[in-house]
């Protein structure tokens, strides 16, 4: 017992260090948009287009022969994963051009709950007392955000949301159809994403600084934080996963702040607390057999 005992407590150690680094590297998203000066939908296709290549690349060092068959053996609940991730990536890097980092990084905490409503809704996954308290404390965190934000415009408000509940689907499709693998979906998401923007990019606009941190936030933001989560998830619960994610919410308006004295809204603060409230409600909860997190994913 003890000589396991010493493994055991490295991998944990290990998927704590992991997560932690992925919500590091997602943090830096506002960070890096707020330093561009290309269009609101240039930067969606350019840290789309750096994202693909750099998700490509890690598809074929894991698929290798088996890459085209990983693509096509998707399925429909890979294409409908596909999608929505392709919404939800559009969604928060068009939403960071429109609110505050903090507005946008807390609604998106709040994504876990929305899927639990959906599930219940969609496939009558049930819905047990704790998780209920969780969307309601969720609900009205959103609520309040929301009402801080109307001043900003429906952008501000609609985007958030969008973003949210697109990602809310692809928890719902990741938890019900664990046969169907992430990476090349969130791949094809990416792809999706540059195909769709083309026509609207204007490259004029891009200025020379531009273009690292667009491959900045396509391969380290997002990508790398991608990676790191993929592999902190296979060592320590998803409880772990949630909370220590968390820290994204906290660091990403951290850096705003500090570099452009972005300060949120006494709204977004308070309505923050209560998403991240709500995240932590559910998340203490005893995980059900047979469930999981759906853990490979991020805008």
């Amino acid at each position: 017992m003890q000589a396991s005992a010493g493994p055991e407590r490295r991998r944990a150690r290990e998927g704590r260090l992991a997560i932690l680094l992925a919500a590091v590297a997602w943090s830096t998203a506002g960070l890096g948009q707020r330093g561009l000066d290309a269009s609101a939908v240039t930067q969606v296709a350019g840290r789309a287009f750096f994202a693909a290549l750099a998700l490509l690349a890690l598809v074929l060092a894991m698929e290798r022969r088996g890459t085209m068959r990983a693509f096509l053996g998707m399925g429909r609940s890979g294409l409908a994963m596909t999608v929505f991730l392709a919404i939800s990536s559009g969604a928060f890097l068009l939403a960071l051009n429109h609110t505050s980092v903090a507005n946008v990084l807390f609604m998106q905490a709040a994504a876990p709950m929305m899927a639990a409503l959906l599930g219940w809704v969609l496939i009558s996954e049930p819905v047990d007392g704790r998780t209920w308290a969780a969307l309601l404390l969720a609900g009205a965190g959103v609520a309040v955000m929301a009402a801080g934000s109307l001043d900003a415009g429906i952008a501000a408000v609609g985007l958030p949301l969008l973003m949210t509940a697109s990602f809310a689907v692809v928890i719902v499709i990741a938890r019900h159809r664990r046969d169907v693998s992430m990476m090349p979906a969130t791949c094809a998401s990416q792809v999706l994403v540059v195909v769709v923007c083309a026509p609207f990019v204007t490259l004029g606009s891009v200025s020379g600084s531009d273009w690292a941190i667009l491959a900045a936030l396509g391969v380290g933001q997002m990508v790398l934080g991608l990676a790191f989560l993929t592999i902190g998830a296979r060592l320590i619960p998803p409880a772990q996963v949630a909370l220590i994610s968390l820290l994204e919410v906290v660091l990403g308006p951290l850096w705003v702040w500090l570099a452009y004295g972005e300060r949120p809204s006494s709204a977004t603060l308070v309505g923050g607390a209560i998403v991240v409230a709500a995240v932590v409600v559910q998340a203490v909860a005893p995980m059900p057999a047979g469930r999981g997190a759906a853990s490979e994913a991020h805008v």
